[in-house]
């Protein structure tokens, strides 16, 4: 048996088989063929209507959405510019109202100013007296702080340095 001579029994089992194949083949892959050049054929027979119609359509939409969108520009116009006046009215009275509070808290902060350094003044010259009686009372070699006149000496030199700006200005 060779090519050109096939055993029967193969021959059979090889028809068989290839008729099973394209009857399956011919039941579930030709319809699913069918259903898409059917829907292709639809597709471009139809598609150039459609999508004339789809076009008309979207001119008009279109049409209507320009004609809102134009109303819609000239209403935001119409509300930035009233908004910018509001705008400008409240700045000027915050402006004016801030003014005050600067002014307020300027004053506030100069008094209080000349409070601190009235303050810090005084215990400046407290520290600088104790610090001279200390180094008075090294260099001397004996406590000077309990002495009566140390405050009175330390006073009238404050009291000479406090005339001596006023004297030149």
């Amino acid at each position: 048996m060779g090519p050109l001579q096939p055993d029967p029994a193969e021959l059979v089992v090889g028809l068989v088989c290839f008729f099973l194949i394209f009857g399956v083949l011919g039941a579930v892959l030709l319809p699913r063929i069918e259903k898409n050049l059917a829907a292709r054929a639809d597709a471009i027979e139809g598609g150039a209507e459609r999508a004339e119609a789809a076009q008309a359509e979207a001119r008009a939409v279109h049409d209507q959405l320009q004609a809102e969108l134009s109303a819609a520009r000239h209403e935001a116009a119409e509300i930035r510019q009233n908004a910018a006046e509001e705008g400008a009215a409240l700045i000027a009275a915050v402006r004016a109202e801030g003014q005050a509070q600067r002014d307020g808290i300027v004053a506030a902060a100069k008094v209080q100013l000349e409070a601190d350094r009235v303050l810090a003044e005084a215990a400046l010259k407290e520290d600088v007296i104790a610090v001279a009686v200390d180094l008075a009372g090294r260099v001397v070699g004996e406590p000077l702080g309990d002495l009566p006149r140390t405050r009175a000496i330390a006073d009238e030199f404050f009291a000479e340095l406090d005339a001596e700006p006023a004297a030149t200005a």
